[in-house]
């Protein structure tokens, strides 16, 4: 599992493939708490830390298995 200290406000998390998945708002336990201008429902959406793969730079790459909430990242912008 990847420090918690090392995830920031403001970073991006992207998908395996780096397509936008959202915006760090805040980690909460050991959760993620995406902002809600990344959401479809205009709602906060949590990752489990043990979802990601790795962290470089400002960026956060979700595994290959992680399950992504409906309504998020590219899927947001489709459904608006």
């Amino acid at each position: 599992m990847f420090e918690k200290l090392r995830i920031k406000e403001h970073m991006e998390v992207a998908d395996c493939n780096g397509q936008h998945v959202g915006t760090v708002d805040e980690v909460k336990d050991d959760a993620i708490k995406l902002t809600r201008s990344d959401s479809a429902d205009d709602m906060h959406h949590f990752l489990s830390i043990d979802e990601i793969e790795k962290i470089d730079d400002n960026r956060i790459y979700l595994k290959q298995e992680a399950r992504i909430p409906a309504g998020l990242g590219t899927n947001a912008t489709q459904a608006v």
